[in-house]
């Protein structure tokens, strides 16, 4: 049975429009289905643009982009906010002007399957069907919301609710110390809005190098986050005037709102794939093999709905991939070397093996370290507390992992990467010049550390074997 696509997205995000335009690119006729009124996914409207231009905005009104001064006494919501909506307005433009100019179609209505081939598009309180050749299923993830919990999109919110806030909070509570509970939690703090983190593991972000982590505790901590870790929520209550989080441990915990940062869910409950033949998991992701091919092999998924890494930019790329697979292209595997960004105050970014990993593994390596105030260009900046650490093969003298925390830190991790893609070894760092005063600086310091370090074991080692 021929469909009228050659291929179909379900979800703009940026999975789903890397995937139909990839098909429009091989002379495909392809469409993208999309349950809201605007383009661009939960990354474009509520999630990574609106909450990166939150954050710059923050570091601007509040000084924290340059520690030396602050640059206003009192910052209001509308401060903060001004910059959001032009942002995701000029984003939605770009991709609607790129799948016209691709020739992908723009279905709007909310997409369920009727059977393996077929959708339903329900939209304005009619339906019609839509057949295609191949399915990319590309719907995102909706902020999870843990059962008996009360949210009133008021007082007890979570990521999405953080938005619209009409007010900047003088006490918060956030549950979750992942990635996007520790976001808003430097964002708030660098306000100086009084900050408590509950967390129920023992440590913050334990997929992130141990001493980065640290380094980013720390550095909350002096800016007034008090951290509670190993520690569960037992229940919410509403008072007047404040909401008091009852820890199992039985600490109160009054605050003005509570964030909770739980995690996210695959956005598939209304797509019925039961029709379609297939199956997601408790948390509604679907999964997929290595070419992102579900158990249906004409339909495919990417992006945050097939679960970890959950990144926009590795969307893009799963997109782009699953529609390659689809159509018999020849392709690549997704890279091992995927840069991961977060963006705290200050940020991280990372690329390889942790220090943690390493070690389990039995790898010999050695590390090479470099501290931004070091760098002439981390005081002209004001950041003190940054570091750039690389993990070096101790026999291979190759670069394993690179491990930032600090300004830049997502701009500077692609230099790292592109040693370790190209095969390059430390000593390439070591023999580079680096422009002066940049952070980039930070590679050679670090490297020649790395060096040193090498230098002093393979002569270690002549003594021993004289």
């Amino acid at each position: 049975m021929h469909g009228t696509y050659d291929l179909v997205a379900i979800g703009s995000g940026p999975a789903g429009q890397r995937a139909a335009v990839q098909a429009a690119k091989l002379g495909r006729r392809a469409a993208i289905v999309e349950r809201e009124d605007v383009l661009g996914g939960v990354s474009t409207n509520t999630g990574t643009l609106p909450s990166k231009t939150l954050r710059a905005t923050v570091l601007e009104l509040s000084g924290q982009g340059q520690r030396v001064y602050r640059t206003r006494q009192e910052v209001t919501i509308d401060d903060l906010l001004w910059r959001t909506q032009p942002v995701i307005e000029h984003e939605r433009e770009v991709i609607r002007d790129q799948l016209r100019r691709n020739g992908v179609d723009v279905v709007l209505g909310t997409a369920s399957f009727l059977d393996p081939h077929t959708l339903k598009i329900h939209a304005s309180g009619t339906s019609r069907r839509l057949l295609a050749d191949r399915y990319v299923i590309a719907v995102g993830t909706t902020p999870a919301r843990p059962a008996g919990v009360d949210f009133d999109d008021r007082t007890v919110l979570d990521s999405d609710g953080m938005l619209r806030l009409s007010k900047i909070p003088r006490t918060i509570t956030i549950v979750g110390g992942g990635v996007i509970g520790l976001e808003y939690a430097s964002m708030a703090a660098a306000l100086g809005v009084q900050v408590t983190l509950v967390e129920k593991r023992s440590r913050i972000l334990d997929f992130v190098d141990d001493e980065i982590a640290e380094a980013l505790q720390y550095h909350l901590r002096g800016l007034g986050v008090t951290f509670r870790l190993g520690e569960a929520v037992e229940a919410v209550e509403r008072f007047d005037g404040a909401v008091v989080t009852r820890l199992r441990s039985g600490k109160l915990i009054p605050s003005e709102i509570v964030f909770y940062a739980a995690g996210r869910q695959g956005a598939t409950g209304s797509l019925n794939l039961a029709a379609a033949r297939l199956e997601a998991d408790e948390r509604g992701r679907i999964p997929v093999g290595p070419d992102f091919r579900t158990t249906q092999p004409h339909i495919f998924a990417a992006g945050d709905v097939i679960g970890f890494p959950s990144l926009a930019a590795t969307s893009m790329e799963q997109g782009r991939l699953a529609t390659l697979a689809a159509f018999g292209e020849p392709l690549r595997a997704l890279s091992n070397l995927l840069p991961y960004g977060i963006y705290t105050i200050p940020e991280i970014s990372f690329l390889g093996p942790s220090e943690r990993e390493l070690t389990e593994a039995a790898v010999p390596y050695v590390v090479g370290l470099a501290r931004y105030r070091e760098l002439a260009r981390g005081e002209i900046a004001g950041d003190r507390s940054g570091l750039l650490k690389l993990l070096v093969d101790a026999e291979t003298r190759d670069v394993l992992g690179i491990h930032i925390l600090g300004t830049s830190a997502t701009e500077l991790v692609h230099i790292g990467q592109t040693v370790i893609a190209s095969d390059l070894n430390v000593d390439y760092l070591v023999d580079a010049v680096f422009n002066v005063p940049t952070f980039s600086d930070a590679y050679k310091i670090a490297a020649l550390d790395a060096s040193n370090r090498l230098n002093e074991l393979a002569r270690s080692r002549g003594v021993r074997a004289a």
